[in-house]
């Protein structure tokens, strides 16, 4: 029976998470769920799978917290260290690492220390500071299994070539919701149009990440560092139908795909029971009814923030860790009516700009160019 604790029990990938657990009651039990504002799914959560630990990042929701919890043998704790703190636990076997944003950074460092599987949706922990994240994984020889459908896609393809050469990376993109718009259409497009996925259900920061094509940028950097792949060989396709997840080029000219379908419950069951494949319910692709699958070049004119992330990681160092914190910015700003769409490339472009590089930087510094950043990017937004 494998202990898993949830980072991010509230969002969409902790919510299906806990579906593939509750599929699985003689495979999996939560050791730990934990959310930052969303306490009343919290406790929900809480109530009915019973964990050893739960923890709210916002100490303002712990009272309302313990006290729906008290008649149970619950741990109760809040603030970011205390969700650092329990990811240490002994018990626990995974530690599904599914917080948005920075955020994730810190417990994602100490789990791994502490020689927790992690189970990867934080993709933003290797854009901010892959070298470091991969650094520490060998250190502490923690494995590191990507949940992202199209990361998980092509661990699936490598999965048995051994050292074989990898000639190239595809990483697939569903192009989102703005797909085949023109440049002047997006510049009035409104929050609502960007939250409506074509094929995903998602949270909203990561789905306006997706429809302005950053969600697929942040792939390519974690891409390098997962895979040890030159971001120059990792090509991003446009798949519309969100069919082949993702696939990998050999030195011989062969080509692996992962095909499914679009349910994120897949890639999470996979790293939680891998290597072995468990038996599902989730839908099956039927190549009877799909009439075509399509592919298409990336337009970076229409969408900047694909080729801001190539530049950021040509150029290395902290640039990854501004570039995420200015988008988190923006995005934010974004949602609140308070930017335009096309308006967040340019912030983001004028803050890798003006912060200053770094080469090499350690957590603590990390964390210093986070502030940096999100104190420059805001100074933008009028």
């Amino acid at each position: 029976m494998k202990q898993i604790a949830i980072l991010g029990s509230t969002g969409s990938i902790g919510k299906q998470a806990l579906q593939v657990i509750a599929a699985n009651p003689d495979q999996y039990q939560v050791y730990a769920l934990t959310a930052n504002n969303s306490v009343d799914l919290l406790i929900e959560q809480a109530l009915k799978f019973k964990p050893d630990t739960v923890a709210i990042a916002n100490p303002d929701h712990y009272r309302k917290l313990s006290e729906a919890l008290a008649h149970l043998p619950i741990k109760v704790y809040a603030g970011a260290d205390a969700i650092c703190q329990l990811v240490t636990a002994t018990p626990i076997d995974i530690v599904l690492a599914s917080m948005v944003g920075f955020a994730g950074l810190c417990p994602t460092i100490e789990a791994i220390k502490a020689g927790k599987t992690i189970a990867l949706a934080n993709k933003e922990t290797m854009v901010v500071a892959g070298e470091l994240i991969t650094e520490l994984a060998l250190q502490y020889h923690t494995p590191i299994l990507p949940v992202d459908s199209e990361h998980s896609a092509i661990f699936q393809c490598l999965h048995g070539e051994l050292d074989n050469p990898v000639e190239k990376i595809l990483l697939t993109a569903s192009g989102g919701p703005f797909r085949g718009m023109e440049r002047q259409q997006l510049a009035s497009v409104t929050k609502e149009q960007a939250l409506k996925h074509p094929n995903w259900d998602m949270g909203a920061k990561i789905t306006i990440d997706s429809a302005s094509m950053m969600n697929k940028g942040f792939e390519v950097i974690e891409a390098k560092w997962l895979f040890g792949v030159p971001y120059d060989r990792i090509q991003v396709v446009v798949h519309p139908q969100s069919i082949i997840h993702s696939m990998v080029q050999f030195a011989d000219g062969a080509i692996k795909a992962q095909l499914g379908a679009p349910d994120m419950r897949l890639p999470i069951q996979y790293a939680f029971s891998y290597p072995e494949r468990l038996k599902s319910d989730f839908p099956r692709v039927d190549f009877t009814t799909l009439s075509r699958l399509d592919f298409e070049c990336p337009d970076t004119e229409r969408f900047p923030n694909l080729a801001l992330a190539y530049k950021a990681i040509e150029r290395g160092g902290n640039i990854p860790c501004i570039l995420n914190a200015a988008n988190e910015v923006c995005v934010r700003a974004f949602l609140e009516d308070r930017i335009g769409f096309l308006e967040m490339s340019d912030i983001i472009q004028r803050t890798m700009e003006t912060v200053p590089f770094k080469r090499k930087s350690t957590l603590e510094e990390y964390i210093e160019t986070d502030a940096i950043a999100r104190e420059t990017a805001q100074s933008f937004i009028i």
